[in-house]
């Protein structure tokens, strides 16, 4: 026999019937301490985005550290194709950044295919901004370049969502030495052969002073015939 005085036999109360019974449930993440922060492969980095006079031109150096004091991995590409004429960076933790990247990429290409034409970047940077905000992503910062019809575009999007676009722009760990770099070699209308010369500088001035960025650069073009992504060692470029 129950015991009457135990939970389960006792009446819900009033209280417990306050939610709105249609509003979904949202889980929490789970909490990260200091020591499990320090095990996450992160990207550190510096990722240059670049807008030229044939379209898109954006950088990212090759490396990955664990809490960013162990060099991870040397050879990370940190630069993917989400959309026919676009290209997103990773930038923070890597499960964050690729899993941000595979989300992007599925709403993109279910738009193509229930509208038969290729989404603007004015939707998919604002929809880059609204999964930024809204989902968990763990700590992501990357750019987003790309070429439509109204033009040639450079993002960079915040952890918490927010989107700012401009002619370049840089993120990571490395960003106040590249910026620095960008400032003073930056042009209006450059070609996409200057606007790479221009972006591994500022990935090789970064790599030397920046723990988390180094091992080499890899370059992603994109303009209005589709994206081409490339890894090359800094001596290649410059």
């Amino acid at each position: 026999m129950n015991d009457p005085n135990t939970p389960f036999s006792q009446p819900p109360t009033a209280e417990e019937f306050q939610t709105d019974p249609y509003e979904p449930e949202v889980g929490s993440l789970p909490h990260r301490s200091e020591q499990d922060a320090e095990k996450v492969n992160k990207t550190g980095t510096t990722t240059i985005g670049i807008t030229t006079s044939e379209g898109v031109v954006i950088a990212t150096d090759m490396r990955a550290s664990l809490g960013g004091r162990f060099v991870s991995n040397k050879n990370v590409q940190k630069v993917e194709q989400i959309h026919p004429t676009a290209a997103l960076t990773l930038v923070g933790s890597v499960g964050g950044a690729q899993s941000f990247i595979r989300s992007l990429r599925a709403e993109v290409n279910l738009y193509e295919a229930r509208r038969s034409e290729d989404m603007s970047m004015q939707a998919l940077s604002t929809l880059a901004g609204n999964f930024a905000r809204g989902g968990p992503f763990f700590a992501i910062n990357p750019i987003l370049g790309g070429v439509d019809e109204d033009g040639h575009h450079v993002y960079s999007i915040d952890p918490a969502g927010g989107v700012m676009q401009d002619d370049y722009t840089v993120t990571g760990s490395g960003l106040t030495v590249a910026y620095g770099t960008l400032e003073d070699r930056y042009e209006d209308d450059m070609s996409n052969e200057e606007a790479r010369e221009v972006a591994a500088a500022a990935i090789n001035a970064a790599a030397e002073r920046d723990t988390g960025s180094g091992n080499g650069i890899y370059l992603a073009e994109v303009t209005s015939e589709g994206v081409e992504i490339d890894g090359y060692d800094f001596d290649e470029l410059l």
